[in-house]
């Protein structure tokens, strides 16, 4: 796949974020429960998963695998994803979803600025140069101007 694509299936991505948050924030206000909300996206998100993996996966990893994978990693992505989703639907209702969405991106940007530095979570290195700590300046400072 080349980059270009890549590029635009991230953007997707984000537009998709915001959509579901709004859905999603909006179901937490009827709900009157922000917990409720996130359970029925999770439940739906992991069923419809499962699903994909049933039909797609040609061969499961073998117990020896699994086992060598450490315990944290098994529970810190779904724990932080319960924990993002979660707040993202308590906050968006209360600030908006521009707001929440530009704080949560300069968020997002600021950690996978230090973490591609660093190459943490065993991701590709990404020094932290010049001209991209500029770049990184420059959004921030629209994020701010926009929300100012």
């Amino acid at each position: 796949m080349n980059n270009i694509f890549l590029f635009l299936l991230s953007f997707l991505v984000g537009i998709m974020v915001v959509i579901q948050g709004g859905i999603n924030a909006r179901l937490g206000v009827l709900l009157k429960n922000s917990l409720l909300a996130t359970s029925t996206a999770l439940t739906i998100g992991a069923s419809i998963t499962l699903f994909a993996v049933l039909i797609s996966v040609r061969q499961y990893p073998s117990l020896n695998q699994l086992k060598e994978i450490p315990l944290y990693m098994w529970i810190s992505g779904g724990l932080l994803s319960f924990i993002a989703v979660t707040l993202f639907y308590y906050i968006i209702p209360k600030i908006g979803i521009s707001t929440a969405v530009t704080f949560g991106l300069t968020g997002q940007l600021i950690f996978a600025a230090i973490a591609g530095h660093f190459g943490w979570f065993n991701m590709p290195i990404e020094p932290i140069t010049t001209k991209n700590t500029i770049g990184f300046t420059i959004m921030i400072i629209g994020v701010l101007l926009i929300k100012a």
